[in-house]
């Protein structure tokens, strides 16, 4: 790891830890971030695959209207992320541990009404990813490849929570298992892991498509994970940073009398 990630990681875990500390928080004003957050969330999540909602867009589609000129795909995959999120939030809160078959549930609810025949390690066919000095596992491999996942994901507890987060949404990647939707489930993964860890999600933005796409292909063609963990670290501390705003809560370090009253 790099001194650089290194020391940002430092200081998201102090911002956590004052955070947490701060608990109990006002439950509306955490109902109204996480809502944020969750939209946020699914925009972005949906537009890196080429979804052509807006932020604005979504936000109307989750509560149940409907958008002039976007196709119904681009609705369901809203609602399908948001269903997605729930699940994850869910599945957190009853400290579950990440299987293999919840890995297919949470699948099953992005692709729900899109590609329902599609469950299971589905992939029957070879496929190039849009890394293109990356190739993805055979077909006939997928499973054998997720059970290895699997394994070394039991050995990666001593690491740091964000670090083994961003390289179990690698690893992930770069099987591609599935027919349909390997990305925003490989989000849904990551973000399971910082929330189980209790972190808030790393919302990886549109705009920093290429910057993401970019460090997905150094980790997967040569194992080196310090551009991807940076990227998800950089998007944690965004999402602790929206906390911080709203509550107007001191960082570290940070007297609370330096806070302007219109911070």
């Amino acid at each position: 790891m790099s001194p650089q990630t290194s020391a940002l990681l430092t200081t998201i875990d102090a911002n956590q830890a004052t955070l947490d500390a701060a608990h109990p928080l006002p439950p509306y004003t955490v109902a109204s971030v996480w809502d944020k957050l969750m939209l946020e969330w699914t925009y972005h999540s949906n537009a890196i695959e080429g979804n052509t909602l807006t932020l604005r867009e979504t936000k109307v589609v989750l509560e149940g209207i409907t958008v002039a000129g976007k196709s119904l795909r681009e609705h369901i995959e809203a609602t399908n992320h948001r269903d997605a999120i729930l699940y994850v939030e869910e599945s957190v809160a009853k400290h579950e541990v990440l299987t293999e078959r919840q890995i297919l549930n949470l699948h099953a609810v992005v692709v729900m009404s899109i590609k329902p025949g599609h469950v299971g390690w589905d992939r029957q066919e070879n496929v190039v990813t849009a890394r293109a000095s990356t190739t993805a596992p055979d077909f006939v491999y997928p499973q054998a490849e997720m059970a290895a996942l699997a394994e070394w994901y039991g050995r990666a507890g001593a690491m740091h929570p964000i670090q083994r987060a961003a390289e179990l949404h690698t690893r992930f990647v770069k099987i591609h298992p599935f027919v349909d939707s390997n990305g925003r489930t490989a989000r849904l993964l990551l973000n399971f892991e910082l929330m189980k860890a209790g972190y808030p999600p790393a919302i990886i933005r549109k705009e920093d498509q290429l910057a993401y796409h970019d460090a997905l292909e150094i980790a997967c063609g040569s194992g080196d994970y310090i551009g991807i963990t940076s990227l998800v670290a950089e998007s944690v501390q965004r999402s602790l940073d929206v906390y911080f705003d709203v509550l107007r809560l001191p960082r570290p370090g940070e007297s609370a009398s330096t806070l302007s009253p219109w911070h």
